[in-house]
């Protein structure tokens, strides 16, 4: 375990070790090609950060709106009919916009049931067998200027369904 830990605290100096010899050894400007890259990098979060700002905007907008209560509200009708849990409708249908607001539903059904019941382990499960379909969409295909999806949506909310579907029978094997 020991080896391990100093493994995974040596790797990162390591690489950054290696990098910098090999360019050395290759007479490489590695201060230069360091600041092109930096650029380039800087030059891609400018090309990103309007779909993102969208995208975080979007997410705040349906939470504070009413609109995702209606949505859950509508779809309650259909799950209850499958005996799927209501309180994991809203976690399924802002994982595909957000992670990282998805992850403040499970905590609220973290606060409310426990992190062992039911319906916190069917979220945690959820939160790692879903995919944000939407902002992969959106920032994936902007960088690399793609305009035709396809099928790619109707592929990503397959398998958010398939996962949705999965997290609910595994939680309810482990409970």
């Amino acid at each position: 375990m020991e080896f391990i830990t100093f493994l995974s605290q040596s790797i990162v100096p390591v690489m950054v070790v290696y990098i910098v010899g090999f360019g050395m050894l290759m007479r490489v400007n590695i201060f230069d090609e360091f600041i092109k890259g930096a650029w380039d990098g800087l030059k891609t979060v400018g090309r990103l950060a309007p779909t993102l700002i969208g995208l975080i905007v979007s997410v705040g907008v349906l939470r504070t709106s009413g609109l995702l209560d209606f949505i859950c509200d509508k779809l309650s009708d259909i799950v209850k009919f499958i005996g799927f849990p209501i309180e994991l409708i809203p976690v399924a249908v802002i994982k595909m916009f957000s992670a990282s607001a998805a992850n403040g539903l499970v905590f609220d059904i973290f606060k409310e049931y426990g992190t062992d019941s039911f319906l916190g382990l069917a979220a945690s499960i959820m939160m790692s067998c879903t995919e944000t379909v939407l902002y992969c969409m959106s920032v994936y295909f902007m960088a690399t200027k793609v305009t035709k999806t396809r099928w790619t949506l109707a592929g990503g909310i397959i398998s958010s369904v398939a996962g949705i579907t999965a997290s609910v029978i595994l939680a309810g094997l482990m409970c």
